[in-house]
C-alpha cells in the first residue's frame, strides 16, 4: 500500500512539473502575440497617418522580427520553461513601438533605405532578439559566470577603455563613447561594459558581503561602516568620475555607479550605504559642475532654460525647448500616429524619443509606456528576491535597477525633472549597441528567472 501511495505522489508531483511550466509559457504565447499585434497596429496608423497608404513591404519586415519573437519563445519552451512570462512580451512592445516611432520621423524626413534609421533599428533589433536565443541556449546555468567574476570586472573596464584606443574612436563624437571598427561598423562599448560590470559587482558582493556589513558606529539611529569598508564603493566613485572627466559621459559614470550602491544595498541591507552614495553623487556633481564646462551647461540649460540672457533658444536650449513644446502639443490623448511634428526637435529619434512619443500619443500614452517600464523592473526584482542564490538576487536586482535608472535618467532628463544625460531610454530609442544590451539583459533575467524556479524550496514545519 504505501509503495502505491509513494508511486501516485510522484506521479502528481511529476503532472504539476509539466503543468506549471506550460501554464507560464501558454501566458507569454498569449502575451506575446497581444504585443506583436499593438506593434504591427502602430506601424499600420503611421503609415495611414504620415502617409495615407499601406506600405506590405514594412509590415512585412515586422512580421519577419514577430517569428523571431516567437522563435524565442519557443526555444525557452525546449530550455527554459520556468522562465518568467513577462519579460519577453514586455522588452517586444518596446520595442515595437520604438521602431513605428523611429519609421515615422524618418517618414518626415524623407530618410529611405539604408538611410533610415528605422531600417538600421530593424536590423538591430533582429541582431539583438538573435543573440537572446543565443545567450538562453549556450547559457545552460547562469551560476557559472560567478566563477568568472574578476574576468568580467578587467572585461568591463577594457571596454570603457576602448574609446581611448587610437584608430578605434570616433573623433568628432560629443562624447569618447564610440568606437569604430573600419569605419563600417560603430557602437558604443560603454553599454556592454554595464552588464559585464553588473556580473562583476553580483560576484564581488557575495565574496565580501560579510565584510561590508561588519558592526560599525552607531548614529543617528543607523549604523555606518567603518573607514576600511568605503573601499570599494570609493573605487567605484573615482571611475564613475574618471568617465564623466574624460569621457564626457555624464549618463554612463552616474548609471554605472548607482547600479554599483543599490547592489551593495539589496547584499548589505545597510541604508547607510544609501546615504553615503547618494552624498558622493552630490559631491561628484558639485566637483564636475565647477571644473568641467560641459556639466555646467547642462545644468545652466536645466535651471534657466527659458531666460534668454542665460541660455540661447537658438542654441545650446533649441533642443530641449522643441521637445517641451511637443510634450505640450501632445496634451493629454495626443496628436495620433502620424500626425503631430516630431521631426522639428533634434535627435527626435533617439535622445528625445520620449517627447516625439509624448506628441503623438499624449500623456496617456506615455503613461502606458512607463507602466510597462515598471511592470518589466518590479519582474525582474521579483526575480531576483525570490532566489535563494545570492549571485542571481544580486545581479537580477543589479540589471532590472539600471533599466529603472536608465528610464528615470531619460524622462527626467528630457520633462526636466534633472539635467540632460547622454543616456539612450531603453528600448525605444535608435541606437545598435543600446539594443542589443537591453536583450541581452531579458536573456539573463530569463535565464535567472529559469534558474530560481527550479531551486528546491526548504518547507520548514
Amino acid at each position: 500500500m504505501s509503495t502505491d501511495v509513494a508511486a501516485d505522489t510522484s506521479v502528481i508531483k511529476a503532472l504539476k512539473r509539466i503543468r506549471m511550466p506550460q501554464t507560464q509559457r501558454n501566458r507569454e504565447f498569449w502575451l506575446l502575440l497581444f504585443a506583436c499585434a499593438i506593434s504591427g497596429a502602430a506601424l499600420t496608423l503611421v503609415q495611414l497617418g504620415a502617409l495615407g497608404v499601406i506600405d506590405p513591404v514594412v509590415l512585412a519586415i515586422g512580421g519577419g522580427l514577430a517569428v523571431l519573437a516567437f522563435a524565442l519563445h519557443f526555444v525557452l519552451r525546449v530550455v527554459a520553461a520556468d522562465a518568467d512570462p513577462f519579460v519577453v512580451p514586455i522588452a517586444t512592445l518596446l520595442s515595437g513601438i520604438g521602431i513605428a516611432m523611429i519609421y515615422r520621423i524618418d517618414i518626415a524626413k524623407a530618410n529611405t533605405g539604408w538611410d533610415a534609421y528605422s531600417t538600421k533599428q530593424l536590423a538591430w533589433t533582429a541582431i539583438s532578439l538573435v543573440g537572446a536565443i543565443a545567450v538562453v541556449i549556450l547559457l545552460r546555468n547562469y551560476r557559472v559566470l560567478f566563477r568568472y567574476t574578476y574576468i568580467f570586472g578587467l572585461t568591463g573596464i577594457v571596454l570603457l577603455l576602448l574609446p581611448f584606443v587610437p584608430g578605434l574612436r570616433i573623433d568628432d563624437a560629443n562624447a569618447a563613447v564610440w568606437v569604430s571598427l573600419g569605419g563600417v561598423f560603430a557602437f558604443q562599448p560603454g553599454e556592454l561594459a554595464k552588464i559585464a560590470l553588473a556580473i562583476f559587482f553580483a560576484g564581488y558582493l557575495v565574496r565580501t558581503r560579510e565584510s561590508l556589513t561588519s558592526v560599525g558606529k552607531r548614529v543617528l539611529g543607523i549604523t555606518w561602516p567603518r573607514m576600511r569598508e568605503l573601499g570599494p564603493v570609493l573605487v567605484v566613485w573615482v571611475i564613475s568620475l574618471g568617465i564623466i572627466i574624460f569621457q564626457r559621459d555624464l549618463g554612463t559614470g552616474t548609471l554605472i555607479f548607482g547600479m554599483f550602491v543599490a547592489m551593495l544595498y539589496v547584499a548589505t541591507g545597510k541604508t547607510s550605504w544609501v546615504l553615503i552614495g547618494l552624498t558622493l553623487v552630490v559631491a561628484g556633481v558639485a566637483l564636475a559642475t565647477q571644473i568641467l564646462s560641459y556639466v555646467q551647461g547642462r545644468f545652466i540649460n536645466w535651471l534657466f532654460l527659458f531666460d534668454s540672457s542665460q541660455v540661447d533658444p537658438d542654441g545650446a536650449g533649441y533642443q530641449p525647448m522643441q521637445g517641451l513644446f511637443g510634450l505640450a502639443r501632445g496634451g493629454l490623448i495626443g496628436t495620433g500616429w502620424g500626425q503631430g511634428r516630431p521631426e522639428i526637435t533634434p535627435l527626435a529619434h533617439s535622445d528625445y524619443i520620449i517627447t516625439s512619443l509624448g506628441e503623438e500619443l499624449g500623456l496617456i500614452g506615455l503613461f502606458a509606456i512607463l507602466c510597462l517600464y515598471m511592470v518589466f523592473v518590479s519582474r525582474g526584482m521579483r526575480i531576483g528576491l525570490a532566489g535563494q542564490d545570492d549571485f542571481g538576487k544580486l545581479l537580477a536586482t543589479g540589471l532590472s535597477f539600471t533599466i529603472a535608472l536608465q528610464v528615470f535618467i531619460m524622462v527626467g532628463g528630457v520633462t526636466r525633472i534633472i539635467p540632460l544625460t547622454g543616456l539612450t531610454t531603453p528600448f525605444l530609442a535608435a541606437g545598435g549597441s543600446s539594443l542589443v544590451a537591453n536583450w541581452l539583459i531579458v536573456a539573463l533575467l530569463l535565464r535567472i528567472s529559469d534558474g530560481v524556479r527550479r531551486q528546491p524550496r526548504v518547507v520548514i514545519g
